[in-house]
């Protein structure tokens, strides 16, 4: 992963909660979807659960409180103290570590599920970072073990190349905040760079902070075939519509060696 990714969700990890208009209502609606799809695969559990991309714990909190026993790694230092912090605070823990998902510091077949979330994948704009990255889900994952990997709907993304994202209103503490997007696409039509602003309730006006990264627009097909190389089978896709959470969903056993 970029440097530039890492610096992006650094800087971003003290704000993350105000991409939505409700942190914890979003937290447990998420995990509760995520948690749904690990049960009809696998069972009641608790299964043991690595969030590869866990950010401040938007997924991996709610999952630990639904009862997984769950670890978090993400490229972001901060963002990953932030979530076992966030974890404690809500009476579970959550231990939580920096680290790439091209490299991910377990040992082999530590983990009953593999999540990788909020669109994390994207941020490898390479063929060959990507399938380093499932190469090591693959590899810390048990023999018949769950990735559960989300995306966003890149398939109608790419044929309309949005130039924006819809604006998110938050209400904290210290009032509304307002986040939203500009997406600007390279020429090889399938990624983008993204200018990401949060206006911040700053005394009587507003404090604008803005972070910038990139993106690969990875379309389901093309994640379906990287997934399968990197020795996973029966690959499925659930869409928002029947699975409750906001993005596409793919599910994916890791295939016995």
């Amino acid at each position: 992963m970029k440097d530039s990714a890492r610096d992006f969700y650094d800087s971003l990890a003290a704000d993350y909660h105000r991409i939505f208009p409700d942190w914890d209502a979003s937290m447990t609606r998420q995990a509760a979807a995520l948690d749904a799809l690990v049960r009809r695969e696998l069972g009641a559990g608790p299964h043991r659960l690595l969030d590869c991309a866990c950010g401040i714990g938007t997924q991996a909190i709610g999952l630990a409180r639904a009862g997984h026993r769950v670890a978090g790694s993400d490229v972001s230092p901060v963002a990953a103290a932030r979530a076992a912090v966030e974890a404690a605070a809500r009476g579970v823990a959550l231990p939580a570590v920096a680290a790439d998902m091209r490299r991910l510091p377990f040992g082999p077949g530590a983990f009953d599920v593999v999540v990788c979330a909020d669109n994390s994948l994207a941020h490898l704009l390479t063929a060959r970072d990507v399938a380093a990255a499932l190469r090591e889900m693959r590899r810390v994952l048990t023999d018949g073990g769950l990735l559960l990997l989300t995306l966003r709907d890149y398939d109608d993304l790419r044929r309309t190349r949005p130039a924006s994202a819809p604006p998110q209103v938050s209400h904290g503490t210290d009032g509304r905040s307002i986040t939203f997007q500009l997406w600007h696409w390279h020429d090889d039509g399938e990624r983008y760079d993204q200018e990401y602003f949060q206006l911040v309730p700053e005394g009587d006006g507003w404090e604008v902070r803005v972070r910038r990264t990139a993106s690969w627009a990875l379309t389901r097909s093309e994640v379906t075939e990287a997934v399968t190389a990197a020795d996973f089978t029966d690959v499925t896709w659930q869409m928002p519509e029947t699975s409750g959470f906001y993005q596409p969903v793919l599910a994916a056993r890791a295939r016995p060696r």
